[in-house]
């Protein structure tokens, strides 16, 4: 059992540790996202380059590996005594693998496509909830950086009401929200003194 957790664990980690951002522009031959803009691997800030298409294939990425480590974990790890709990690991080190990839030096984005789809992994009517709310108060206010903290930071009141009582995805979704908030800790405080850039700007 401790051995298919660490397995299960470091798989997700690994997953979660393939920056799109940087594979994506390597592979269309332009520069390094964390070498401009705002230095962060994200797909925000590959669409600074001008690049659309590169920005939604980081988007697609990003989201994609989270969805698929969770979902993964629950439709084939039930054999293997990966239980819920290890589920909810499998959810939290995706996204750890993704802030802090091991694979590139530990320069990695702000989670938020990556918690997105474990989102989506754990509950489909999860993650649509949480894209409303990102659209929403992106098209509300157009500060993408306050709609990522916004979408996670609610995510554990919406998983409250969607998972059962001693279920622990609720506590993972918290605490991928207070990650995705301390990686925009730059960019509330952009926010507080009105110069955080808004979208399309």
């Amino acid at each position: 059992m401790a051995l298919t957790a660490f397995a299960s664990i470091l798989g997700a980690y690994l997953v979660g540790s393939l920056s799109f951002a940087v594979i994506v522009s390597k592979l269309m031959g332009m520069e390094d996202p964390r070498q401009y803009g705002s230095g962060n691997p994200g797909a925000t800030n590959v669409l600074r380059s001008g690049k659309k298409l590169a920005a939604a294939l980081t988007l697609l990425g990003d989201g994609l590996k989270g969805l698929l480590a969770v979902w993964i974990a629950r439709r084939f790890g039930g054999p293997w005594g990966v239980d819920a709990l290890m589920v909810s690991g499998v959810a939290l080190a995706v996204v750890l693998g993704h802030m802090w990839p091991v694979l590139f030096k530990f320069q990695g984005g702000k989670g938020v496509a990556t918690a997105i789809g474990v989102c989506f992994g754990l509950n489909a009517w999860l993650g649509l909830a949480v894209v409303a709310t990102w659209l929403l108060v992106a098209w509300i206010w157009r500060y993408s950086s306050l709609a990522a903290m916004s979408a996670l930071m609610l995510a554990p009141v919406y998983a409250h009401f969607l998972f059962a009582a001693d279920d622990p995805a609720p506590g993972v979704i918290l605490l991928m929200g207070v990650l995705v908030f301390y990686r925009h800790r730059g960019n509330l405080v952009k926010l507080l003194n009105h110069q955080e850039k808004k979208i399309g700007a």
